[in-house]
């Protein structure tokens, strides 16, 4: 049975539409993070198929997507973008952010469009193409393909966790909240294979945080990736 949204559902309090395990995870985690109020509805993945009127409230029909203000005038889509975003307006005792001013800064930005132009990129067509590849789908050798392409695209992360706990600073930014999200997908995909051990201890220690536990219970009974 469907789910239904209206635009009734915009409050003041900044709102999460969220699907377990997609990457509305990382704005839901820096949300935890930062220990600030907020509003999720939980769906089942992909919402433009399992939600009515999800494409009326989010034409692109993907997760997450993400209101605030006072009439729901903020509308974010892109999973980083809204971590970028609650940092800046929420920022708390948990420091997880850079500015301008920190020598790291440009790293900082560097690693949060990493995460998602190189290293989640080749895995929504190992997702695509093989995780929930349609039962007549023929593009097993492009699965194959963007399998490999993670793997090289995993070199410079591996290389930077040889010296480095965390991405930036020494310390826990969101820029691990988008790197880390990155790995725990490859997990579900089975491409934690290509994980050599700097970069397994590193994903460990994140998940380790109280708040992505938190986070990661939320919707379980949801899991695209436990077979019915």
């Amino acid at each position: 049975m469907k789910n239904s949204l209206t635009n009734s559902d915009l409050k003041t309090k900044p709102k999460l539409w969220h699907c377990y395990n997609s990457r509305s995870l990382r704005a839901l985690w820096a949300m935890e993070e930062l220990e600030i109020e907020y509003e999720i509805e939980t769906m089942a993945f992909p919402p433009r198929y399992t939600v009515e009127k999800y494409k009326e409230l989010n034409s692109l029909g993907t997760v997450p997507f993400f209101v605030d203000g006072e009439q729901g005038e903020i509308q974010m889509t892109e999973s980083v973008a809204i971590c970028h975003y609650l940092v800046e307006k929420y920022q708390s005792e948990n420091n997880i952010k850079l500015t301008a001013e920190d020598a790291e800064y440009g790293n900082y930005l560097n690693w949060l469009y990493h995460s998602d132009a190189t290293l989640t990129f080749p895995q929504t067509l190992v997702l695509r193409y093989r995780a929930f590849a349609a039962k007549d789908c023929t593009q097993s050798k492009t699965a194959d393909d963007y399998d490999a392409w993670f793997a090289a695209r995993l070199e410079r992360l591996s290389d930077h966790l040889l010296h480095h706990d965390y991405l930036c600073e020494n310390r826990f930014t969101i820029a691990d909240i988008a790197i880390g999200f990155s790995l725990h997908l490859a997990t579900l995909l089975s491409l934690d294979k290509h994980f050599n051990p700097q970069v397994e201890a590193y994903l460990s220690r994140l998940k380790n945080r109280p708040a992505f536990q938190r986070a990661q219970a939320i919707g379980k009974e949801m899991d695209p990736f436990v077979k019915k």
